[in-house]
């Protein structure tokens, strides 16, 4: 015997029926050989004893079980394992010991092996669910969690399994429960090595279908409430605030301090007029959507407690409260600035409680903080409730839920809005609405029993009622009949939530996990299919790791959303677009696979520099030019010479009549991307899976250059679709540019033929200056790369054995001739190498003008206004020299080696001619080592070049670029942002401090300022605590848009005309080689991180350089 298990299973009584075991029995358990199967079926005693037989689970392994033996009467059992694998049962029982499985009582032992020494044990004890306390247990084994019941034979039953819908396949977990109390488990039944299959296999108990992530939002505090509206998501949090999100970008648009406790509850009216938020404090507010400013402020004069939920009518114009006390109370909106002025010490944040500010005779008070400063929630009218609207006692528990409907049931009138409240003692009540404040509101019907289960959330479809119930339950009801028409079990835990949405029932549970059920289908969601599979869950998967405490559901610009707040502090945005359909891809919507396209593409590790990924590199140029094709172009896959990745070709014909006298567009760009090694854990994601959160999306090569080259791309479907592309645009995209663009110039050369004249140029491969203002960059320096290496005759030696002041070092010689490269403030030293640099114009001086202004009045902190402007042109129209690294042979340790080189890079400005400079820096370096006398040689090698590029601002592309993006972007404010990181100080020499042993001596003689960075200029952006500054409401004013805007002379604000530092080699080659004008549309903010961990480009630049390239396109062959 290879492994032995002991395990106790504490269950409870429950009359099982025989024909349903023996049927479930036979399908489920496969014998081979002799073996002898008995069935005892007692009312109070279960027993089975199976010998002999090989139990199966779908693809698992097989295992042998000598003898299992349920006894109910003895609440335990004992299962003997016979040659079983050890380590792969030591593995299921660990796996087990962590599972979030709480339907029983298990411990776990693991005794010996079979050398009898001593093993780990693994001890678990976990509360048992309370249906058994109405005889409602269930028995679960460790083997596993999948029902006999739910095999496909199950007998009396509505649904259909999993395992015959190809859209839904069933897998061992966690959280795998009943589906309805018609189907109750049998026993439940798997092996422990299918349980350790499954547990590495899945995260969980997930069906391969699980809708897309669209986006994430995180945030400092536990999500409580969600509402929807037309452009943004709200949410209630744990700190009392109200965040809103922009549905077009997902950016974090406001955040307001709205209660001085948690937020239990939102609610957006039918209307769209009124948000409603109820809190902790006692306190009903109703805020504009738009705006978030406070319409009204409403507060009982009891102490209510916590105020759960919220309803409104629009026909009666009364608000709803549901409380803790077990009240509901009502309060009408209508004329309200006539009522008389409340008293303000009946105030929830005045008055004193009875308890806790009570004092005995002669005793004093603490007195009371002033309340809590709420910006924006200061305005609007304060409501007192009467004392009289009030229904006491509407439930015998809290009030968690309320609904609002119209048209549901025959109890009131079709047209009148009715009251739907759930209550924590397990009630429903329906409540007709009365003009009449005094009477407010009457009951008229209750579904359900006071059995103290509490009904946490209400979902209506049509006269069907489905309410979320504690212990995984939904219950079915019909208002008409006020019959419970069905019990679902849909989940181990509490379902939190409930929304209905395209023909669709969705769940949220305290496990995490969210689920999606059929129901009784109609109108534009009929189907086709039978009655069985109606309540059926079809789908499910975990959407949290903690508990789902909200949700919601919306359709935006043709997306479908079903939207998820947890208290693991984040919302979830899934895109169940055509749900009912059983598919999660729409290809109609454009706007959607923009993002779903450079998902795609950014899975593909297209890293030029390293051979090993050079497949990856060719699959990823073949998805690209495969998305061309699809779209309606002409594609090429234009080969380089030494098996460097190709170059992706694509053109998109225009207009067929204008063919001879049309403009054509050449788009550049670079599919290959640098390494993303996350050997110190710095992602916050895998670099290679692009995820969205908080309005951004992170991955390599999001923002260089696969963003961009997909909203080139979709620009130009846009106006295919819309039939107005009357230019030719042709696309190069490389898979070299990370390395040198080798093999480029040749290609371009070769197939000059096929790419065809070009009247224009563009690119997108910067960034912005900072993270607020657009730019566009014409100017980019260029570079000269050379490796500059000393080699000595003699081999490495020892420094102490050999060395002397006879012979000659490399190291030390290449070290000699390099420091006279560079001078004071260092100036460059070679002779005539600042002579061709162009002078500053007027025209130009007034750009970097326009940059500082913008820069300080935004953030003040960068320091002096001429410190500023003077470093950013040194880093944009002055040339620098720097030393990269050095390398030497041999090992470390005191050795003089025999070859030492240096890796050093030029960077260029127009004017300054890259041949002129290599000869230049060639000689003076020869120069410097003749005067070392030295028996050393030398050997300066050229690496790599780029020539500068100085664009023309006033050419008719700069002119057209501009235009469309004050047209897409529009006004942005001057809004004041404190910057996180400190702008340039002074250094100071420090005083030496007195101390017993020597420290190192730190000076800084020079007393220039700082230059400034790029992290500067990017507020310090903090990528790893996914941080997102709020904007104002009125900054999200600009949506994507697929049509043209309808004000097309609505001006923005200019954007900054910008040069860089940097160098892109093929620009400049391509304006030569094609005679025409080059522009650079930066699309992504200084903060994007490209070559960094965390790359990421904000959702918002995406689809806005979409819609610049689009009316780039369409404008430009026009002028």
């Amino acid at each position: 015997m290879g492994f032995r298990s002991s395990i106790n299973i504490a269950a409870e009584e429950r009359e099982h029926n025989k024909e349903n075991l023996i049927l479930a029995a036979g399908q489920e358990v496969q014998t081979e050989g002799k073996s002898n199967i008995q069935l005892s079926l007692e009312r109070w005693n279960c027993c089975a004893s199976v010998n002999g037989l090989k139990i199966a689970t779908g693809k698992m392994d097989v295992l042998d079980l000598a003898h299992v033996e349920n006894v109910f009467g003895d609440k335990n059992a004992t299962a003997t394992i016979v040659d079983g694998d050890e380590k792969q049962l030591l593995e299921a029982a660990i796996l087990d010991e962590k599972s979030d499985d709480t339907d029983s009582d298990i411990d776990v032992f693991i005794p010996s092996n079979a050398a009898g020494d001593p093993r780990e044990s693994y001890v678990r004890h976990l509360p048992r669910h309370s249906p058994a306390r109405k005889g409602k247990g269930k028995m679960t084994s460790i083997f596993g969690s999948r029902s006999l019941s739910q095999s496909q034979s199950s007998q009396n039953t509505n649904t259909t399994s999993p395992l015959a819908n190809d859209n839904t396949t069933l897998a061992s977990s966690t959280d795998d429960e009943f589906e309805s109390e018609e189907n109750p488990a049998l026993t439940q039944i798997q092996s422990l090595e299918s349980r350790a299959y499954n547990r590495t296999a899945s995260s969980d108990d997930e069906f391969s279908n699980r809708p897309q992530l669209a986006h994430h939002l995180q945030n400092d505090s536990s999500i409580l409430a969600l509402a929807v509206g037309d452009r943004y998501i709200y949410a209630g949090t744990q700190d009392g605030e109200i965040i809103a999100w922009s549905l077009a970008s997902f950016e974090l648009v406001t955040r307001l301090q709205a209660h001085t406790r948690s937020v239990l509850s939102l609610f957006l009216s039918p209307d769209r007029k009124l948000l409603f938020s109820s809190a902790g404090d006692a306190i009903v507010n109703a805020w504009c959507p738009t705006t978030l400013q406070r319409k009204y402020h409403i507060y009982s004069t009891y102490d209510v407690g916590d105020v759960f939920s919220v309803a409104y009518s629009s026909q009666f114009e009364t608000v709803y409260l549901g409380a803790q006390n077990t009240s509901i109370q009502w309060c009408s909106l209508k004329d309200s600035t006539a009522r008389p002025t409340p008293n303000p010490e009946r105030h929830p944040d005045r008055r004193n409680h009875r308890f806790f500010d009570s004092v005995q005779h002669g005793g004093t008070s603490t007195p009371r903080p002033q309340p809590m400063s709420r910006s924006g929630a200061e305005q609007g009218d304060i409501l007192e409730i009467d004392k009289a609207h009030m229904r006491q006692y509407a439930h015998f528990g809290y009030v968690y839920c309320m609904l609002m409907v119209r048209n549901v049931c025959r109890l009131v009138d079709a047209d009148e809005d009715m009251l739907i409240s759930g209550g924590g003692d397990g009630t429903i009540k329906l409540w007709q609405l009365s003009n009449d404040a005094e009477v407010g509101i009457t009951e008229i019907a209750k579904l359900g029993e006071d059995d103290a289960e509490s009904v946490l959330s209400l979902a209506v479809d049509g006269s069907f009622l489905y309410s979320s119930k504690l212990e995984g339950v939904i219950e079915l009801w019909d208002l008409d009949t006020k019959q419970k028409l069905r019990v679902i079990r849909a989940h181990k835990g509490d379902v939190m939530t409930l929304q209905m949405g395209w023909g669709y029932l969705w769940s949220g549970g305290s496990t995490g996990h969210a689920r999606k059920y059929s129901t009784v289908q109609y109108g534009q969601y009929k189907s086709s299919s039978n009655f069985s599979q109606k309540y059926h869950c079809v789908n499910r998967w975990r959407a949290h790791d903690g508990r789902i405490l909200a949700s919601a559901i919306t359709t935006y610009n043709g997306q479908q959303y079903y939207i998820t707040g947890a208290n693991d502090n984040s919302i979830s945005i899934w895109d169940i677009t055509g749900c009912h359909t059983g598919a999660y891809k729409n290809e109609d919507v454009q706007e959607n696979q923009l993002v779903k396209s450079l998902q795609e593409f950014v899975a593909f590790k297209t890293i030029s520099s390293r051979p090993d990924h050079a497949e990856d590199c060719r699959r990823g140029a073949t998805f690209l030019r495969t998305l061309f094709k699809k779209h309606g172009a002409v594609t090429e896959m234009l080969t380089t010479e030494d098996r460097h990745n190709p170059i992706v070709y694509a053109k998109f014909k225009g207009n067929p009549k204008t063919a001879g006298e049309r403009k054509k567009i050449l788009f550049y760009g670079h599919y290959d991307v640098v390494p993303a090694d996350d050997k110190q854990k710095k992602w916050i994601i895998d670099p290679f899976q692009m995820k969205g959160v908080n309005g951004y999306l992170y991955g390599r090569g999001v923002s260089d250059n696969k963003g961009p080259i997909m909203a080139a791309l979709y620009g130009v479907v846009d106006l295919v679709h819309e039939k107005a592309l009357d230019s030719d645009i042709t696309f190069l995209i490389e898979g070299e540019e990370e390395s040198g663009s080798r093999g480029f110039k040749d290609a371009v050369r070769r197939y000059k033929d096929l790419i065809g004249d070009i009247d224009y140029i563009i690119l997108a491969n910067s960034y912005w200056l900072d993270d607020e203002v657009p730019c566009l960059t014409y100017g980019l320096r260029g570079v000269l790369h050379a490796t500059v290496k000393v080699d000595s005759k003699h081999p490495d030696v020892h420094s102490g054995v050999d060395g002397s002041f006879m012979m000659d070092e490399p190291l030390f010689d290449l070290t000699a001739i390099l420091a006279k490269l560079k001078g004071l403030h260092n100036r460059i030293l070679i002779p005539g190498f600042y002579d061709d640099i162009l002078p500053l114009t007027e025209a130009e001086e007034a750009r970097y003008d326009d940059i500082v202004s913008t820069l300080l009045r935004r953030n003040p902190e960068l320091g002096p206004a001429d410190n500023l402007k003077a470093s950013i042109m040194a880093r944009w129209r002055e040339p620098n020299l720097t030393v990269h690294r050095y390398k030497v042979s041999g090992p470390d340790g005191s050795l003089v080696s025999s070859h030492a080189s240096a890796a050093i890079s030029l960077r260029l400005v127009p004017n300054q001619e890259v041949d002129d400079v290599i000869q230049s820096l060639t000689k003076f370096l020869h120069d410097a080592f003749a005067t070392l006398d030295t028996h050393n040689q030398l050997t300066v090698t050229i690496d790599n070049q780029a020539d500068a590029w100085l664009g023309d601002p006033e050419n008719e592309i700069f002119r057209t670029l501009e235009d469309a993006i004050m047209e897409v972007w529009g006004p942005i404010t001057d809004h004041t942002r404190r910057s996180s990181v400190p702008g340039p100080k002074t250094h100071h020499t420090p005083k030496q401090s007195i101390s017993s042993s020597p420290s190192p001596t730190i000076s800084s003689p020079s007393l220039k300022p700082e230059p400034t960075t790029s992290t500067t200029l990017s507020n310090g952006s903090d990528h790893t605590s996914l941080a997102a500054t709020p904007l104002s409401l009125s900054d999200d004013a600009k949506e994507p848009e697929d049509k043209e805007d309808k004000n097309p002379k609505r001006l923005g604000r200019k954007p900054l005309y910008i040069r860089e530092g940097g160098s892109i080699p093929s620009i400049r080659f391509l304006e030569k080689e094609f005679g025409a004008p080059a522009a650079h549309l930066p699309c992504g903010q200084a903060s994007d991180s490209a070559h960094l961990d965390n790359e990421r480009i904000r959702v918002k630049n995406l689809y806005n350089s979409r819609q610049i390239f689009r009316k780039v396109f369409r404008e430009l062959p026009r002028k």
